[in-house]
C-alpha cells in the first residue's frame, strides 16, 4: 500500500497515520463505521478540511486494503482485551465479590438513581 500522491498518510510503526499527527487511519475509521458526519470527525481529531479531505481521498483510493488493515486491528485489539479480561479475571471477581466501602453510601445510591434515570430515558 503506498501513499503516493497524498502528503496527509505516512506509514509509521502503527501503521497508517496522518502526517503531523499521531491519528491513525483505523482511529478515522472508527467515527467512518458508526456514521458520524465527516465535520464530526474532522473535529474530533482538530484536523484541518485539507488533512481530512486527504484522509477520505486515501480511504477510498485504498479501500480494500485499508479495510482490510482495519480488521486486522480490530482483531488484535479484541486479542489484547480477551487476554487482559482473562489474566483479570479472578482479580475482578474478587473485587464485584467486596463489601461496599464504608463512608460512600450517599455516592453509591446517587449512582443508582443515575443508573436507574438513565435506564428509563433509553427506553
Amino acid at each position: 500500500m503506498t501513499n503516493a500522491g497524498n502528503k496527509y498518510i505516512i506509514h509509521t510503526e502503527r501503521g497508517l497515520a496522518i502526517a503531523g499527527t499521531r491519528i491513525t487511519l483505523y482511529d478515522v475509521m472508527d467515527y467512518l463505521k458508526a456514521d458520524y458526519p465527516h465535520k464530526y470527525i474532522r473535529d474530533i481529531f482538530n484536523l484541518t478540511d485539507e488533512q481530512m479531505n486527504g484522509v477520505l481521498a486515501y480511504i477510498e483510493a485504498h479501500q480494500a486494503e485499508v479495510e482490510a488493515k482495519y480488521q486486522e486491528v480490530l482483531q488484535t485489539a479484541q486479542e489484547i482485551r480477551d487476554y487482559w479480561q482473562e489474566r483479570n479475571r479472578e482479580r475482578l471477581a474478587k473485587i464485584a465479590a467486596a463489601p461496599p466501602r464504608s463512608g460512600y453510601e450517599a455516592v453509591r445510591l446517587k449512582l443508582i438513581e443515575r443508573r436507574m434515570q438513565r435506564e428509563v430515558n433509553n427506553k
